[in-house]
C-alpha cells in the first residue's frame, strides 16, 4: 500500500478570519477543537452558521479551524445548484473573481464579496511521498479510488505539495458519492 494514500471526504465548509470569527461567533467567540483533521493543525470546529444564496440557505455549515487570512465557503456542486451560485471548481485559496454569499452566525452575519468554491479535488502529499510517487507540485494525475461496485478513475486531481501536510486525497461529497465511498477507502495514481 506504498504507492495509495487515504481518500477522505470534505464535506461543505468554511474557512474564517479572525475578524469574521468575532462578527459571527461575538467578541469573545473563538473556534472551539471538535476533531483534529487529517491535516496538520487543522480542525473541525464545534461552531456553526448557516450560508445564504440568492435561492436557498443551507444551515448547520461546519467553520474548519485555525481562522485564515481570507473567508471562504467550499460546498459542492450541488449545494452550489441549491444556494443559487454560481460557484467555479477552483483550489483552495484561490478565490479572487468567484462569488460571494452571506455567512451567519449565532451572534452575527458577514456578507463576503467573493470566496463562493467548489473545491478542487486534490491529494495533499508531503516531498517525501511525492517524490515516491513520482509527482511534483501543481501536478494534475488520475486517481483510482477502489470501492466495492462503485470504483472510478478520477482526472483532474491536483497534487499539493509541503513538508506540512500528510498524505490524503480530498474529494467533495458529490464525487464521494459518485464512487461509492464509505469507510476507509484508497487511492492509487494511475495516469500522470
Amino acid at each position: 500500500m506504498e504507492k495509495q494514500f487515504i481518500v477522505e471526504t470534505s464535506a461543505r465548509h468554511v474557512h474564517v478570519t479572525a475578524e469574521d470569527v468575532k462578527i459571527l461567533l461575538g467578541e469573545k467567540g473563538e473556534l472551539t477543537v471538535r476533531a483534529m483533521l487529517s491535516q496538520p493543525g487543522q480542525f473541525a470546529s464545534n461552531e456553526r452558521v448557516a450560508i445564504v444564496g440568492p435561492k436557498n440557505t443551507i444551515k448547520n455549515v461546519l467553520i474548519l479551524g485555525p481562522e485564515r487570512p481570507a473567508t471562504q465557503v467550499e460546498i459542492s456542486a450541488t449545494d452550489a445548484r441549491t444556494l443559487g451560485i454560481k460557484a467555479p471548481v477552483r483550489e483552495s485559496g484561490d478565490i479572487a473573481g468567484t462569488p460571494g454569499c452571506k455567512i451567519v452566525g449565532p451572534c452575527g452575519e458577514i456578507e463576503i464579496k467573493e470566496g463562493v468554491i467548489v473545491a478542487k479535488r486534490h491529494i495533499h502529499l508531503t516531498p517525501e511521498k511525492a517524490e515516491e510517487l513520482g509527482v511534483t507540485d501543481k501536478q494534475e494525475v488520475w486517481v483510482k479510488v477502489g470501492t466495492e461496485g462503485r470504483s472510478l478513475v478520477f482526472g483532474d486531481v491536483v497534487c499539493r505539495v509541503s513538508p506540512k501536510f500528510s498524505p490524503a486525497m480530498h474529494l467533495d461529497t458529490d464525487e464521494a458519492n459518485a464512487a461509492g465511498c464509505a469507510g476507509e477507502i484508497w487511492g492509487e495514481i494511475v495516469s500522470k
